[in-house]
């Protein structure tokens, strides 16, 4: 575990210890009052977290879409890809969604409401598809970042970038280089924010013992339980939907993924295991084009774990404030979800800032997030391997299809992850 993750666990255990303390020294009510002293560290936490949202989604979407340049350079096998993709990313939401549902991690947790609920979107009680289809497109730009309005952003960005791409030859590449320098900025301004999450953590979870007692502790492994069994299921659809593809040769491909899958479970970070990755699907055989081209489109559009985590924390954060969710409502956040995941895939912790950003447009506390950013470390774990996991079957299916799958390499499995081609191709991502 790196520095960051260690001070995480330790202000988590803190916070316990300090909750605890408040809960059994103190009256309930001078315990609830120095909860509220919690509270606000753990405002100015999520604030600061609101503050990098518009910008950083608009910066990462708009660099990506402008690099795609005219449509017809994607052509038939970007075409391939972000179909997979999208039937991959459905399907982690609804198996997120079904599995929330049933084993109701969050039920009977009884979380109290903050005193104030942020409500920068709809309405649950308004929430419709026709208000959501309306609300989807921006009136104002400006008006939207400053409301943190994700789907507005997004589809302001979606515009805006592919115009850039095209014009990219004239003076407006000018601007698009600008704006591709902006992304590691604002990567940096992001992990500069998380700094502050071991402070955050130990606000939010001394705040919940205080008034809660250790008997919310069970809630954690009850969660952490609950979402590696969603993760079991997807793992056997992922494979399952490979095996249609590749037949038997899926399970010589999981053989040759492991040691990449095992890099970004222990590191909890997939550009970790990206160089590893790209040599196991050139041993296995996928042409070298392919790779190049699917796999860091995958990186950006097809976080498979990702995107069962953001359905299943939403619900979960939903099921702790006993503000539940209609099957109709579960359904347009499904597809918000589908939607706005896209915009940030590769930032820092991406998943919580996702979910961080939706949870307005439901009316739940935006404070829910600091529930499980205790433990995200090790959801963060399983996230990661289902990632490389989604990424590897999904190249190999679209070289499959395209017949650009050649002899397997003999290349030695403990290929040094510094070779210059993948050393250069880490550093894009």
């Amino acid at each position: 575990m790196n520095r960051q993750t260690t001070l995480i666990i330790a202000a988590m255990l803190l916070g316990i210890l300090t909750g605890y303390l408040c809960n059994t020294q103190l009256s309930p009510a001078d315990a609830k009052t120095v909860a509220g002293y919690f509270v606000i560290v753990t405002d100015i936490f999520l604030r600061l977290i609101k503050m990098i949202l518009a910008p950083l989604i608009f910066s990462t979407l708009v660099a990506g879409m402008s690099g795609m340049g005219d449509a017809k350079t994607v052509g038939r096998i970007g075409g391939k890809a972000v179909g997979w993709f999208l039937m991959a990313s459905f399907a982690s939401l609804f198996i997120g969604l079904v599995f929330a549902n049933l084993l109701q991690p969050g039920a009977h947790v009884g979380v109290p409401l903050p005193e104030t609920t942020a409500s920068a979107g709809l309405k649950t009680s308004s929430l419709n598809l026709k208000d959501f289809l309306i609300h989807v497109f921006p009136r104002n730009i400006f008006e939207a970042m400053a409301n943190n309005e994700i789907l507005q952003i997004l589809v302001f960005s979606v515009f805006f970038g592919l115009a850039l791409g095209q014009l990219r030859d004239t003076k407006a590449g000018l601007l698009a280089q600008s704006i591709e320098e902006v992304v590691p900025v604002m990567l940096r301004v992001t992990e500069y924010v998380m700094r502050f999450a071991p402070i955050g953590v130990f606000a939010a979870v001394a705040n919940v013992v205080a008034t809660q007692g250790l008997g919310v502790l069970a809630v954690y492994g009850t969660f952490m339980g609950s979402f590696y069994i969603a993760l079991a299921v997807l793992w056997l659809v992922l494979l399952g939907a490979g095996f249609l593809v590749l037949k038997g040769d899926v399970f010589r491909l999981l053989g040759l993924v492991r040691q990449p899958m095992l890099l970004g479970f222990s590191t909890a970070s997939s550009e970790s295991a990206y160089p590893r990755l790209m040599a196991a699907l050139k041993r296995f055989g996928v042409n070298e084009r392919v790779i190049g081209f699917v796999l860091p489109l995958g990186y950006s559009f097809n976080l498979d774990g990702s995107m069962i985590y953001t359905t299943f924390a939403s619900l979960f954060i939903a099921q702790a404030y006993n503000l539940p969710l209609s099957l109709d409502q579960q359904i347009i956040m499904l597809l918000v979800l589908m939607v706005s995941s896209k915009g940030i895939a590769g930032v820092p912790r991406s998943s919580l800032v996702v979910v961080a950003a939706v949870l307005p447009m439901f009316n739940l506390p935006e404070a829910g997030i600091l529930l499980i950013l205790g433990i995200d470390h090790f959801l963060d774990m399983g996230r990661t391997v289902t990632n490389v996991l989604g990424n590897a079957i999904a190249t190999s299916v679209v070289a499959k299809w395209e017949n650009a799958i050649g002899d397997a390499s003999d290349e030695d499995e403990t290929e040094d992850a510094t070779d210059p081609v993948l050393a250069s191709a880490t550093a894009r991502h």
